[in-house]
């Protein structure tokens, strides 16, 4: 029972550092546009990551409890294993200042986990296929929707002053920041509610066809609200200043495009990566202005940061499962 509640406490750990890690997507745009203080800014996220929960089924939550690896083979030191994986690839991205996905971080520890403790035959691959392609869904998407409403938007005030523009879209950006923020919450935090939840079905204390319980779902968005709160400040500086520069209007564009494609995938159970579906809007808005306007070269290598996570992650989660199966 001991390890147990380590293993919870290790969740909530990497929930906390998905929301320091991945604050700098919810508030990037609405920082680099000047419209909110970086305080601010997160406290803003924050609480829309909080209640998140109020609004979003657990379908994310069911996906990674049970349609990423078998259930029934899971065992603690593969949870802690999985966990320790996910940590530590999130921690090393975030020291190098690169928008990587918690979501396909968790993903890998959990495959590599499994493989080690008990061969392929235990990884759900059509499961894990869904969640690979929405690596290549979720940005495009969110470029696409990105660059469609941008285009709406500059058709609609052409006529206006750029004072006038910018001031009516500095109050507008305050609401495409709130839902964006709101599709953080609901997709990521459900991603620990799940680990924590086929934690519990491994020692017994669950059955497989019940829902998280409102106090996992509780402190699951406690932790990721308190890691937003915060801040990865190393990333907010890549993801609002080195992709592309943004004016108010288009940080509101990026923002309603990337809620649209969190909300979209939430409610299909479809875990994403919230890092992934911004950088696609924010690259959408610069390509309205021209190619040149987005640094290709920074993207490329937030790119290779993405192909490489479920992969590393699985090769660390693997030396974690053997790590824990010795000490443990």
């Amino acid at each position: 029972m001991t390890f147990l509640y380590v293993i919870i406490a290790l969740v909530l750990v990497f929930d906390f550092i998905n929301g320091f890690h991945d604050s700098a997507n919810s508030i990037a745009t609405v920082v680099s546009t000047k419209v909110l203080s970086p305080i601010a800014a997160v406290g803003l996220a924050a609480s829309f990551n909080f209640i998140a929960f109020l609004v979003f089924p657990l379908s994310v939550a069911k996906t990674i409890g049970n349609k990423v690896i078998d259930a029934d083979i899971v065992t603690l030191n593969l949870i802690a294993a999985a966990v320790t994986a996910a940590i530590v690839w999130n921690l090393i991205t975030w020291w190098w200042g690169l928008p990587s996905s918690s979501s396909h971080t968790l993903v890998g520890g959990l495959v590599g986990a499994a493989i080690a403790g008990s061969g392929f035959g235990s990884v759900i691959f059509s499961g894990v296929l869904k969640i690979g392609v929405f690596i290549i869904i979720a940005p495009v998407l969110g470029m696409i929707m990105s660059y469609i409403i941008s285009v709406i938007v500059l058709h609609i005030v052409k006529k206006h002053s750029p004072f006038g523009i910018d001031k009516h879209f500095r109050r507008l950006q305050l609401l495409s920041a709130s839902a964006f923020s709101l599709g953080h919450g609901g997709n990521d935090a459900q991603k620990s509610m799940g680990i924590i939840w086929v934690a519990l079905f491994a020692v017994g204390k669950v059955p497989k066809d019940s829902d998280p319980a409102l106090w996992i779902v509780l402190s699951c968005h406690a932790a990721i609200a308190l890691g937003t709160l915060f801040g990865g400040w190393r990333i907010v500086k890549t993801m609002g200043q080195k992709i592309t520069k943004l004016k108010p209007f288009e940080g509101f564009c990026a923002e309603t495009s990337g809620a649209l494609t969190l909300f979209m995938a939430t409610s299909l159970g479809i875990p994403v990566s919230t890092t992934h579906t911004i950088t696609g809007a924010i690259i959408g808005v610069g390509a309205t202005k021209r190619a040149s306007a987005v640094k290709w070269g920074v993207t490329t290598k937030i790119f290779w940061a993405w192909i490489l996570t479920i992969p590393v992650s699985a090769c660390i989660g693997a030396v974690m499962y053997f790590a824990f199966q010795a000490i443990v």
